[in-house]
């Protein structure tokens, strides 16, 4: 009985204990505040529910109320509540004018700025904003809220299938900075090699990083290279990660297409505790599954027929039976977990430490082309059919053709320790920050079908002509003959180890100073294949990293920088940062950058400019890689390629020059108007010139004539092409952006929002000759062509916006977005110099409900792409030859063959897209708070 009563009490006494309770309403000046955390040191919190109202249980006592929301500053009372009472306390929050207080990426770096005294534009998305719409990523989500950002899922996977490229206002992912908590994150160890956006560069992987973790991103839309150095010279992304440790949350994920494929599922579990006195740590767990989702065309028996010199019989009844010939593409199989932590603790009054870090591992399943049996034919192969047994009705064995599989292993890391420290007025900050990341491959179902010798051959190794136990090895004839159906290419590697050191004084008043210092240390490493993934041209479909092709190579910087801000009045300021940086590898940069900005109207309105000069470093991925590779060439079929990288003897032998950094000259004038406290509207104009740019080059074939150094090393290397880097192009780029935003409008019983956004090119275009190598120029032929060309300048919308409408009634949030992806251009690889493909205006409109439950449940549903909107292109004639082609039916059908690989990308063609070709996408998202 005793025990019994004793377990009773521990029952009970949590609600004894917890009788007493606060309440009340949390607003501002427009009324109640949906959403805001309610917390108190002895309690989990809550949130305000739709009335702007809360509830806690808490013991009798004296406690410190802590209300905070996101662009609002966090307000803290104090409240006496005696044994069984029930307090009523309501609290006014205010708005956070100076939002940015924390900000890093504000153009400069001695004083921080809010959005609208920034003399440079800066957009800043909260995590909601992000979540709103329903994408699975992260850069997806930027590519839906930002119109000057685009990202895409390529129809080509490969190795550009662990991540996406990305790029702001048209410059390619190496353009653009990525910083966590301000601190330089890694870039990716993967190069883009296909023919993609974004070809011939890297970009840190921005995807790897879990939504739940963000508390906002700040992102600059101008040249930045003075303040942060090479990378900056479209803009920097600050992610700013979460330090909440008075709530936490999971939520659970779950989504399919339309088409009812690519299923998806996730869990995340966000959550904070405290750290000692005034510490916190905060973090991010987070798991998905993403399933593959397949969007093959009907492939052209004709055009089949003649890639293969196949027999047209045999190519129809393949086809007949497989209308895709067996393709795989679209959107790969993914798995993915995520480990993400960010923390602060106190050292003394005055000096306070940092920390973050994160851990990401990705798991990629995706396909290559399918090798059809009229392809790799069973009369060239006759060893296929014990490779790779099927169902042909007629061929040996059953012989049916193979598709080839591609895995891809990510891993990516990224950490920081740092400590900030005030002493008489100046701020200190020192910290070391590491990352890499790591990519590896697997194909399977595949072979090395170079390694095949007739059985009448097979010799041993004692030259007997019968094997012996222990004889199998990789240098004997039987291997040889039995090559493995899976192989292990090897992968690359890259990791940096920054420290930096950022100090800064307000002298007076009007007049703030920064100095600081970088050091980087960079590796790169390529990482030998398994000797059946290279040996004799490699594994079909994608072959491994030879030994001499294979290492680590290593450079370092250090770089230097001063600022000066000066406020000449109230409204006029002047800043300008100056910086110099010395690489072990190519030599110094040294670069400026002066901005300014004029408030009129009771600072209604903002006048700011700015001008700069960059440089962006070539990447050591840039200028050691060499390999071969596979790539279709239209009309074809599969071929491969080499590339051969900078510093190597091949190189050497075409001429081709060491790799220098790229330089830049920036120009942006906008301004800004907040007509009322809910209204607010930002115009820039922007300008950047980019000399010296970096490209991977077209492939380069044999001359006419042959006998050149060129014929040479494709012959010695058995390559039908050669590809290599250049500082091959000066460019220009100049467009406008333009964003708008109206909250708080009264509408029925609830409150009505408006953002329209957009992004205007004006110009991107080559600015004067291609700079070809001698040998190149010699031989009649370009490292850049109309291909290329397209991929950097017309490869995304020529213009993009986004119209918001966000509608809050009761318990329900109704969102929808329309974002329309103007015209994109393309010249295709083979086809008729006399056309261009353009894909079509489209506008994509995305849906999204929000349910909150209850005051710790929340339930939100999105269609993405509710009207199933697909990407279509068309030919346009570009004179009267090409007018002739379009009306001649047949020519246009050979054409259409030779940009999608006879129709397997008929939706996207080989190399081209938009947005996503996946269609509409339906999100479940259930979010729970304790």
């Amino acid at each position: 009985m005793k025990k019994s009563l004793q377990i009773l009490m521990l029952l009970v006494m949590p609600f004894l204990v917890h009788a007493q309770q606060i309440s009340g309403t949390i607003s501002d000046k427009n009324g109640p505040v949906v959403g805001a955390t309610v917390s108190v040191s002895s309690s989990n919190g809550t949130i305000t529910n739709v009335n702007g109202s809360y509830q806690l249980k808490v013991p009798a006592g004296t406690h410190e109320v802590s209300v905070s929301f996101v662009g609002y500053i966090t307000k803290k009372q104090s409240v006496t509540v005696a044994s069984g009472e029930t307090k009523t306390l309501d609290i006014t929050i205010e708005e956070n004018v100076e939002l940015l207080n924390e900000l890093v990426v504000v153009g400069t770096r001695s004083r921080p700025r809010s959005n609208v005294d920034t003399a440079v534009p800066v957009d800043i998305l909260d995590a909601k904003e992000l979540t709103s719409t329903g994408q699975n990523t992260f850069d997806k989500a930027l590519t839906y809220r930002v119109p000057s950002f685009n990202s895409v899922q390529t129809p080509v996977n490969d190795a550009t299938s662990l991540l996406d490229p990305y790029e702001i206002r048209n410059m390619g992912p190496s353009r653009t900075l990525i910083l966590i908590n301000g601190k330089r994150k890694n870039l990716s160890a993967l190069l883009y090699t296909q023919t993609s956006p974004g070809r011939g560069e890297t970009g840190a992987d921005i995807s790897a990083i879990p939504q739940d973790a963000i508390e906002r991103v700040e992102i600059l839309r101008d040249g930045a290279s003075a303040q942060y150095g090479s990378d900056a010279i479209a803009g920097v992304m600050n992610i700013i990660l979460k330090d909440d440790v008075d709530y936490g949350s999971v939520t659970l994920r779950a989504g399919v297409t339309g088409e009812g494929d690519g299923e998806s599922v996730g869990v995340s579990l966000n959550a904070g505790t405290g750290l000692g006195n005034g510490g916190f740590l905060n973090y991010t767990v987070d798991f998905s599954k993403t399933e593959l989702a397949n969007r093959p065309g009907t492939v052209n028996a004709q055009g089949e027929a003649s890639d293969f010199g196949a027999n047209i019989a045999d190519v129809q009844e393949f086809l007949n039976r497989r209308p895709d010939a067996g393709n795989i593409n679209g959107s790969p199989e993914t798995t993915a977990a995520k480990f993400l932590l960010n923390g602060g603790f106190n050292i003394s009054d005055n000096v306070k430490g940092y920390f973050n870090g994160a851990y990401v591992y990705k798991n990629v399943n995706s396909y290559a082309n399918y090798r059809t049996p009229y392809w790799r034919t069973i009369t060239d192969f006759p060893y296929l059919a014990n490779f790779f047994p099927g169902n042909h009705p007629t061929n040996p064995g059953g012989y049916d053709g193979y598709v080839p599989t591609f895995d891809g292993l990510l891993n990516d890391y990224n950490g920081t320790l740092g400590v900030r420290s005030e002493m008489n007025g100046w701020t200190y900050d020192g910290s070391f920050t590491v990352g890499g990341n790591t990519q590896t491959y697997k194909v399977t179902n595949s072979h090395n079908r170079n390694f095949v010798y007739s059985p009448s051959t097979w010799l041993d190794t004692n030259g007997n002509g019968s094997v012996d136990d222990g004889e199998i090895n990789e240098g004997s004839l039987l291997y040889r003959e039995n090559s493995p159906i899976s192989f292990d290419p090897g992968g690359t590697r890259f990791n940096h180890i920054v420290g930096n050191i950022d100090i800064s004084k307000e002298i007076s008043s009007s007049l703030a100073m920064a100095f600081g210092a970088e050091f980087r240390n960079e590796t790169f490493t390529v990482i030998e294949g398994g000797k059946a993934s290279y040996d004799g041209g490699g594994a079909d479909s994608f072959a491994g990293n030879t030994p001499e092709n294979s290492g680590k190579f290593n450079r370092y910087n250090f770089g230097g920088y001063f600022d000066l801000s000066f406020d000449v009045t109230e409204d006029f300021l002047l800043n300008g940062t100056i910086r110099a940086e010395n690489y072990s590898d190519f030599g110094q940069a040294f670069v400026w950058k002066l901005s300014s900005r004029y408030k009129l109207m009771d600072d209604k309105m903002t006048l700011r400019a700015s001008a700069s000069t960059g440089f962006r470093a070539p990447t050591l991925h840039q200028i050691y890689t060499q390999k071969a590779q596979y790539s279709f060439v239209p009309g074809s079929g599969i071929q491969v390629g080499g590339l051969v990288n900078n510093v190597s003897p091949q190189a050497k032998l075409l001429g081709i020059p060491q790799l220098d950094a790229e330089e830049s000259f920036n120009f942006t004038v906008g301004m800004g108007l907040r007509p009322s406290e809910n209204f607010d509207i930002t115009f820039d104009y922007y300008n950047i010139s980019v000399s010296d740019r970096i490209v991977l080059s077209t492939e380069i074939g044999p001359t006419s004539g042959g006998g050149t150094p060129l014929d040479q090393v494709l012959a010695d290397n058995n390559l039908s092409d050669v590809s290599f880097f250049v500082n091959a192009l000066d460019t220009k780029t100049s467009g406008i952006d333009f964003v708008a935003n109206y909250k708080n409008l009264g509408v029925g019983n609830g409150t009505l929002g408006f953002t329209l956004s957009g992004n205007y090119t004006i110009e991107n275009e080559r600015d004067g000759d291609v700079k070809n190598p001698d040998l190149v120029a010699g031989a009649g032929q370009s490292v850049v062509n109309e291909t290329q060309e397209a991929l950097f300048f017309t490869s995304r919308p020529k213009t993009k916006w986004i119209l918001g409408i966000n509608y809050d009634l009761g318990k329900f949030g109704f969102s929808l977005n329309n974002t329309y992806f103007g015209t994109t251009t393309f010249r295709q690889q083979g086809m008729d110099s006399n056309l261009k493909t353009e894909f079509k205006p489209k506008v994509v409109t995305d849906l999204g409900i929000n349910f909150r439950a209850t005051d710790k449940v929340n339930i939100s549903f999105n269609v993405n792409n509710i009207l199933n909107v697909l990407p279509e292109w068309e030919f346009k004639a570009l004179n009267a030859s090409g007018e002739t082609i379009l009306n001649d039916p047949a020519q246009v059908q050979t054409q259409s063959n030779l940009i999608t690989f006879n129709q397997r990308y008929s939706q996207m063609t080989y190399d081209g897209y938009h947005f996503s070709q996946l269609g509409s996408l339906y999100n479940l998202t259930v979010n729970v708070r304790f």
